[in-house]
Formats: structure tokens, C-alpha cells, sequence
């Protein structure tokens, strides 16, 4: 009896159950495994390089006293590391932020930018701010490092309402209450001095501190007589490529602080993740943040 040969479509079909039956050859599951093993670092790249580092994320947190109602209480935002190139989206998301949160004070501790070249688009940014009475900036080690001069980017602060300080101190009230904010220059790129921030200044019962690297912490102590309530860092940029919260490399003038909160042996700090990013144009793990303090006044 003839043979009629099966068609193709029917050896297709047998071949597939075939091979479902085995189960993968070792080559095909290698080849599989391959695929996924080259595309996970690629989504990984996609996601730092166009995800994360756009998002912005914000934090919140209660400071001082306990939070009683019969408090007076100051609303304070953090912006650090802003690394201004350009009024993008994230920027854009930023002040959208800045604006809701109705802060009484503005905070900018350090790198807001890292060029001379950013010195217009920081004067668009400034512009569009929040109009505050009480707006201070630090320098960070890339205002040092960029070559922008000082006096320039004081008076273009100036301009918008914002006060720069360096090793130097304000103090203000609010609702009756006394207010000391201290600014110091940059740990790396600069000189800070605690003690000259503070000269001739009378003890306050309410003290931040603004200091870019977060290793002032432990480098600079301050006076006995002006002890501050919590410090306010950045630098970090909480790693910036901390794949599973794994950080990769933290910048000289870290410390060992990464972000947070750290309370032991030493005044409250809060190091901040950041706006920006420094040297690649990536976050991973490290979503850059606005951080408000509801500082109850004592």
C-alpha cells in the first residue's frame, strides 16, 4: 500500500507537540536565557535613563516639639541638587510643587547648578518660584567647581528674593517665635566655618542648619552654645545608581550618609536624594525628591 506523505501543516503541528513534549532542547532554553538575562539591564538603562529621573517624588516630615496643635509651626522645603541645564518637565513638576505647598521658607542647599552656561535658565526658574519673604541658598561643591562667579550668582539670587549665605547666619520670628537659619559653604569645594557663621550671635532656640556634603556633619562641629535642631543635606543624590537600593558609589563628602534621616551621635540630619543628576544622566533606585519639614517651633 502507498504511503501518502503527512502535509506540512500537519508535520508542523506534530513537530510543535513534539518539542513540547521534550520539553526545551538546552540550546533553546540557553538561548531564552540569554534574551532575558540582555534585556533586563536594557529596561534597567530605559527606566534610569527616561523613568526615574523624571519622577518626581516628595516627602514629608515632622520636626521639633512633637507637632502639639498649640504650636507655632514652620513649613520648610528642601530643593538640592538641582543641576539646572533646562526648564523640563521635572522642572516644570517641581514649581507646579513648589507653589502647592504654600512654604514659608525655600531652601535651596547646594548644586542648583553646575555650568556658568545654566546661569539664564536659573534666572528663569527663580522668576517662576514662589515669591517668599524667606528664600536662602547655599553653595555646593559645583558652584565652586563650575567657575561661576559668586558675586554674579548672589545678585541674580538677590533679584528673585533669595538671600545666599555663606558662613553666615539670619534669624527672623514667626508668630512670636524666634528663628535662626545658618548657611555654610560647601565641605569640598569650598571652606565652611561654623564658628564665623555664628560670631557674636546670641543663642536661638530654633536653629537649622543648611550644609551641602553631609559629612559636615562629623568635619564641622558647631559652637557648644548653638546647638541646631536638624541639618539640612544633600549631595548624595541617594546614591544616584542604587540598583535594589544597592548604592553603587557615593561622592566624596558623603560620609557614609546616603539619605534620611540619622539621629545618633550627632544633631538630627536629613540628607536629600535630589532634584538632579551629576556626571551621567541617569537615576536608578533614586527618585529625585522635594522634602517639607513641619518644623513645630519651640
Amino acid at each position: 500500500m502507498q504511503r501518502h506523505p503527512v502535509s506540512s501543516s500537519r508535520q508542523h503541528a506534530e513537530g510543535s507537540r513534539g518539542a513540547a513534549g521534550r520539553g526545551l532542547s538546552r540550546r533553546e532554553l540557553l538561548a531564552r536565557t540569554g534574551i532575558l538575562a540582555g534585556a533586563v539591564p536594557l529596561v534597567g538603562a530605559v527606566d534610569g535613563l527616561f523613568v526615574t529621573p523624571g519622577w518626581l517624588t516628595a516627602s514629608s516630615h515632622t520636626v521639633g516639639g512633637g507637632g502639639r496643635p498649640e504650636q507655632a509651626t514652620l513649613r520648610v522645603l528642601q530643593v538640592s541638587d538641582l543641576h539646572l541645564r533646562t526648564i523640563g518637565g521635572l522642572e516644570q513638576r517641581l514649581l507646579a510643587a513648589l507653589h502647592a505647598a504654600a512654604p514659608d521658607v525655600i531652601a535651596f542647599t547646594g548644586d542648583v547648578i553646575d555650568r556658568q552656561t545654566a546661569l539664564p535658565q536659573l534666572e528663569i526658574f527663580l522668576r517662576e518660584c514662589p515669591r517668599q519673604p524667606r528664600c536662602y541658598a547655599i553653595t555646593g561643591n559645583w558652584e565652586h567647581w563650575s567657575g561661576v562667579p559668586l558675586e554674579a550668582l548672589e545678585k541674580l539670587y538677590e533679584r528673585h528674593g533669595v538671600e545666599l549665605l555663606v558662613n553666615r547666619s539670619v534669624e527672623f520670628a514667626q508668630d512670636g517665635c524666634r528663628v535662626r537659619v545658618t548657611g555654610l559653604d560647601d565641605l569640598i569645594g569650598g571652606s565652611p566655618d561654623a564658628a564665623a557663621a555664628l560670631r557674636d550671635a546670641a543663642p536661638c532656640p530654633n536653629h537649622v542648619v543648611l550644609a551641602h556634603c553631609p559629612a559636615v556633619r562629623d568635619a564641622v562641629p558647631l559652637p557648644a552654645e548653638h546647638p541646631a535642631d536638624f541639618m539640612l543635606s544633600g549631595h548624595t543624590h541617594g546614591g544616584q545608581i542604587a540598583p535594589l537600593g544597592i548604592v553603587l558609589k557615593l561622592p566624596h563628602g558623603s560620609g557614609g550618609y546616603v539619605s534620611g534621616w540619622y539621629r545618633d551621635d550627632g544633631p538630627a540630619l536629613y540628607v536629600s536624594r535630589g532634584i538632579g543628576t551629576s556626571l551621567v544622566p541617569m537615576r536608578i533606585g533614586a527618585t529625585p525628591e522635594l522634602a517639607q519639614f513641619n518644623w513645630s517651633l519651640g
